[in-house]
């Protein structure tokens, strides 16, 4: 047995494989992103949600879905998820707000929602 087959790679360990060159390019957060980091903190500082927590999270979606979803979505999606692991939140919770944001969003002109 080499020892490829005793550590498991995780699906954000992407270093090695082929992949196109990288575009780094710098830009603006997206308001909804700065929330989403705004989220971290006030989770980890209340001790709800740590960093290494919310690393795991982010693995535990798996290959496939973290190549579908961007860096901040994982978040979201790693968030709920412990969330709802440790009885804080429940998914109908979530669905309830995010009904309720949807609503208020379009009753307002797009521009606004910036």
């Amino acid at each position: 047995m080499g020892s490829e087959t005793l550590v498991r790679k995780l699906p954000n360990d992407i270093g090695g494989d082929e992949a196109g060159k990288i575009e780094r390019v710098e830009h603006e957060l997206l308001p909804w992103e700065k929330r989403c980091h705004a989220l971290a903190d006030v989770l980890d500082f209340h001790k709800i949600v740590n960093t290494e927590e919310k690393r795991r999270g982010v693995e535990a979606l798996g290959a496939e879905m973290i190549g579908k979803l961007s860096y901040y979505e994982r978040w979201i999606v790693a968030f709920a998820n412990i969330l709802f692991q440790k009885g804080i939140l429940t998914p109908e919770e979530l669905a309830t707000k995010m009904l309720e944001v949807e609503r208020r969003f379009s009753d307002v002109p797009s521009a606004q929602h910036s």
